[in-house]
């Protein structure tokens, strides 16, 4: 039989698909960007159909199963929080689970949160019969392969991305046709202190050296700053448009890499159509499971890596907060650890944590004491660089009393004297720290 055929065969409607899903299964949807929206508005338009079903993402993209009205029908399960989904969790409406993105597979295929149903979205078949998870391979391609039932939604508008990214007509239970353009992530606007922080960052990094960068007005700020550089490369859990640029531009051509020369590894993908249309069958990337591209010890095989992440606060010891405001979840762990262990086990790495120093020009972001309630995400032990746009501290080999210091330094003037008094109390020595 050719695959043509088992297409055929497969190929059904969505509410016919969407049968096959039982009252209490878990549901494990296909990540970000790549998230099947068609047949996830289907299932919540025949919500009177279920009860009980658990929904497990990780960072939303439209996420209507999130919705209040929902809960006796289905309950989301995230591992990772974003704008539609932070209200439902706290609400009590939704639940969230902690988990390091690199492990993320293996807590679905391992049994820990085994996964009844895998609904995904993929591209078109190949000549082959394959598809391509395109722009989220991640956890979703091992959730497809250890699923009871495999729903996919083949939508033409999703690239083919080179890589690990594959699965077969066969391997697939039910198919769903359903077209939509994917969902774009809008270039974000970048004021003059993520500029100053930016610049910062880009202060320390060198030609050659390997990047992980996030998505948002940060990364692409540090990126705007490097079209001086030359050479450098992409190992990353996630790039966007800004990537793109200064590939065009040749700033980045993964030419110095010592491990997967000449190639952009990532693990999911997200930005505009341009952005999109950039990748789609384009060598240049290589798209890998996160248990392989999260994974400090491989990582740590790129020399000069350099991770970029952000946070939400820090403490005069160097401890930082990156997923909760106080008891209030925000966001998640994802990748942010990962990096940053494997970039201090990297020949020449360097780990750099990025924010603005305040909070909507009204909090410091550098505090005395953590929020009470809040989680610690990278460790004090773990940190090397906080950066704002007053400046860099360089915390490794620093004991925790120049920590304070160098910390206070780059904090908002404002708040310095309340840090300094704190510095004071805890240290008994008089701080001379910057006014300005």
């Amino acid at each position: 039989m050719s695959w043509k055929d088992i297409y055929n065969q497969k190929l059904v409607s969505a509410e016919e698909a969407l049968k096959h899903v039982g009252n209490g299964n878990r549901i494990v949807v296909g990540h970000a960007m790549a998230e099947p929206s068609y047949l996830l508005r289907e299932m919540v338009r025949l919500k009177d159909n279920y009860l009980g079903l658990q929904v497990c993402s990780m960072v939303p993209a439209e996420a209507p199963y999130a919705g209040e009205h929902l809960s006796k029908h289905m309950r989301l399960n995230s591992l990772f929080l974003g704008g539609s989904t932070r209200k439902a969790v706290e609400n009590n409406e939704a639940d969230f689970t902690p988990c390091f993105f690199s492990e993320v597979p293996n807590t679905f295929s391992c049994g820990a949160l085994p996964a009844d149903v895998a609904m995904i979205m993929v591209s078109k078949p190949d000549k082959h019969g394959y598809c391509s998870f395109g722009i989220s391979v991640d956890f979703t391609k091992t959730v497809a392969e250890f699923a009871k039932v495999v729903i996919a939604q083949v939508n033409e508008n999703m690239p083919r991305t080179h890589g690990n990214t594959f699965i077969h007509v066969s391997d697939i239970d039910f198919i769903v046709e359903h077209n939509e353009p994917l969902i774009e992530l809008p270039r974000p606007k970048i004021t003059e202190v993520e500029e100053k922080i930016g610049k910062n960052c880009a202060s320390l990094i060198n030609d050659g050296d390997c990047l992980q960068l996030g998505i948002g007005a940060i990364p692409d700020a540090v990126l705007m700053f490097l079209t001086d550089k030359k050479d450098l490369g992409i190992h990353s859990e996630i790039i966007s448009d800004g990537v793109m640029h200064l590939m065009k531009n040749g700033n980045i051509n993964n030419k110095a890499k010592n491990f997967h020369n000449r190639r952009a590894v990532v693990t999911f993908l997200m930005g505009t159509k341009e952005f999109y249309d950039f990748v789609d069958d384009n060598p240049e990337f290589e798209l890998l499971s996160v248990d392989y591209v999260n994974d400090p010890r491989v990582i740590a095989q790129n020399d000069n890596m350099v991770c970029i992440n952000s946070c939400i606060e820090v403490d005069l010891m160097g401890q930082v907060v990156s997923s909760s405001i106080g008891l209030r979840q925000f966001s998640g762990v994802g990748g942010q650890v990962d990096f940053v262990r494997g970039a201090a086990w990297s020949k020449g790495g360097r780990s750099i944590i990025a924010m603005p120093s305040t909070a909507k020009g009204k909090f410091s972001k550098i505090k005395p004491f953590i929020t009470e309630g809040a989680t610690v995400t990278t460790s004090l032990n773990d940190v090397e660089y906080i950066v704002t746009e007053y400046g860099i501290a360089k915390l490794k080999g620093m004991s925790l009393r120049q920590r304070a210091e160098s910390l206070i330094n780059i904090a908002h003037p404002d708040f310095r004297p309340e840090l300094a008094e704190e510095y004071e109390r805890r240290f008994d020595h008089k701080l001379d720290y910057k006014k300005d």
